[in-house]
């Protein structure tokens, strides 16, 4: 594998270097916040541990990322998804004094006057990693009902909300509207982002959201401005699409618009395995090719998580699993890891997570726009800083096809001496004159480094 780490030292020097230039990659309608310059690596509790995390889950699952070596190159982000919180039923979660949800203790145990979430952050952090957490918009409607007091304000709960129009909690129901031309609204919104940074909070994710959210999205935007603490804005869907996209680049720093890639029908005796399947994954293309325009620095693109990592309970084929990263790579997508770390398979680890190849496409923070969709093929193509364009030659079909495109079709300058095609999955290079080809695997790809010669 000589020529793969070759090729990627050099890949990977060359995209720090343009990064390191100032702006060379610069998208100027990005949210500006200094974070996220290239897209997340981490992991999140959702797609294992799903309705039942608790503080020793997400810790193992922490100090498994850590001794994975993952941490080494890169995944640095532990988040904890849905049901930290107390949820007694559809008059919306338990809430404090000041109208914010309530840590579930049976989950998250505190350690005398220290909330159970800031025990899991400060252990997190303990080892060198960054922290993320989960909301839903809106206001519980029992804050709304106990008309609690906004902190810092004389406005109160009852006087922010819009209880006829109810807001995406999936699991808990019970959120109303805020109405942010109200006064004391924004201060709301900021004493609940202040509370989460006081814990330790580097990551938030607010799911469930709509195009009608985005004054949402801006709020919170503002009051992690405000808290003083570098937090990352994740806006996850309810029901996105593309018109809400100017505002997700201007507030937020990445956003995931598709359905869940974990394959609910397919889950077997009560466990969380598989966790996604082809037809989930292949969903992506599209999304992958229409969002194009809207990624850079600062602000990604969130394809849901990547599930490699527990072997055939993955639910892909290895083919398959080197599809799934290749084309979140492409996209300069977010990577976060949904499977059970402390069961990480060996082949999954070394072969896909851990190739530096493939990573470095991603971190290049590039988008690929799809160059070709034809019958069962696809082919998506950026060229790098360093002059280097990268390929994705796709076959979601169910047998080997030849996939081929002129290199003029990925935007290749003509050679006369050709081309070189270096595969960043095997490390083998060929040569070619004016085409880049090769034959393609059932729902498998092909991802190649080119270069002129």
């Amino acid at each position: 594998m000589i020529f793969l780490r070759e090729w990627s030292h050099s890949l990977r020097a060359a995209l720090l270097i343009a990064l390191l230039a100032g702006g060379i990659l610069h998208n100027a309608s990005a949210e500006d916040n200094g974070l996220e310059r290239t897209p997340v690596l981490g992991w999140s509790s959702w797609s294992f541990l799903r309705q039942h995390p608790t503080a020793a889950q997400v810790k193992a699952q922490a100090l498994a990322l850590h001794n994975s070596g993952l941490q080494k190159i890169g995944y640095q982000y532990v988040n904890l998804d849905d049901f930290w919180y107390q949820c007694p039923g559809p008059q919306g979660p338990n809430v404090d004094p000041y109208g914010r949800w309530l840590t579930d203790s049976s989950r998250f145990p505190a350690e005398g006057d220290t909330d159970g979430i800031k025990v899991v952050a400060d252990y997190i952090h303990s080892l060198g990693m960054k922290f993320g957490t989960y909301v839903t918009p809106g206001i519980s409607k029992q804050a709304v009902s106990r008309n609690t007091p906004i902190k810092g304000t004389s406005y109160t709960a009852a006087q922010i909300a819009e209880p006829s129009v109810g807001e995406n909690n999936y699991n808990c129901k019970g959120m109303v509207r805020i109405d942010y031309n109200k006064p004391g609204a924004q201060e709301y919104t900021n004493s609940w982002v202040n509370m989460l940074a006081a814990w330790g909070v580097d990551y938030i994710k607010i799911d469930g959201m709509k195009n009608s959210n985005a004054a949402d999205v801006k709020a919170w935007s503002n009051a992690i401005r405000q808290s003083g603490r570098p937090i990352v804005l994740d806006v996850t869907q309810g029901n996105l699409t593309i018109a809400i996209a100017p505002t997700l680049m201007k507030y937020a720093n990445q956003w995931e618009f598709a359905p869940d890639v974990e394959c609910y029908r397919c889950e077997k005796g009560g466990s969380s395995y598989p966790l996604t399947n082809w037809a989930d994954v292949a969903k992506r293309f599209n999304y992958v090719a229409e969002w194009q325009p809207y990624a850079g620095p600062g602000a990604f693109n969130d394809y849901d998580s990547i599930e490699v990592g527990n072997g055939s309970n993955d639910g892909l084929t290895p083919v398959e699993r080197q599809t799934q990263l290749s084309l979140w790579a492409l996209g300069a997508a977010p990577l976060i890891l949904g499977v059970d770390l402390t069961h990480l398979d060996p082949t999954d680890l070394q072969k896909y997570l851990e190739n530096s190849a493939v990573l470095a496409v991603d971190q290049d923070s590039i988008a690929a726009k799809r160059v070709l969709k034809t019958g069962n093929q696809q082919v998506f193509a950026k060229r790098e800083p360093n002059g280097d364009t990268i390929v994705g030659l796709f076959n979601t079909g169910g047998k080997a096809e030849e996939v081929s495109v002129p290199a003029s079709t990925v935007g290749l300058p003509e050679n006369e001496s050709g081309y070189s095609l270096h595969d960043l999955w095997t490390g083998e290079t060929k040569k070619t004159s004016s085409t880049i080809s090769a034959v393609v695997p059932s729902h498998g790809v092909v991802l190649y480094c080119v270069r002129g010669l």
